[in-house]
């Protein structure tokens, strides 16, 4: 299944292309009401998450493949931009993590905008599934 289309930006790793929900695939950003750590303050890594994406898409088509469904009933896609994947953008930019969890296809971006101390990395932050839980 393939769903080519405008994207409307949830947050760092949700968007939607009409009615259709779809989570990319193997990431995990902070979530849009989430704070991160850097230099002792706080900032609003989950916004600036959500940013990124809508900076990467720029009002483009995005065309994206989905592999699956989740638990809530979101399509679970790997998008792109022109030959572009959104997906490991995200995680090579550091504004999500790879999600381990349920892939390994973009570890080695994480450990690289890891190195580079990118986005969510010039600080400290928690991984956003646990920020989730907690805060259910």
């Amino acid at each position: 299944l393939m769903l080519i289309g405008d994207a409307k930006i949830i947050d760092g790793d949700t968007i939607h292309i009409d009615q259709n929900k779809i989570r990319l695939h193997g990431i995990d950003a902070p979530e849009i009401n989430q704070k991160c750590f850097y230099d002792n303050k706080s900032w609003k890594c989950g916004k600036e998450s959500a940013f990124a994406l809508n900076k990467i898409i720029n009002n483009n088509k995005i065309k994206c493949t989905i592999k699956g469904i989740d638990k809530y009933e979101r399509y679970i896609g790997i998008c792109f931009f022109k030959k572009r994947n959104i997906n490991k953008m995200m995680v090579r930019l550091g504004w999500a993590i790879a999600y381990r969890y349920y892939s390994l296809d973009y570890v080695n971006e994480e450990l690289l905008a890891k190195s580079k101390k990118l986005g969510i990395w010039k600080g400290k932050f928690e991984e956003p599934y646990h920020f989730r839980k907690k805060n259910r």
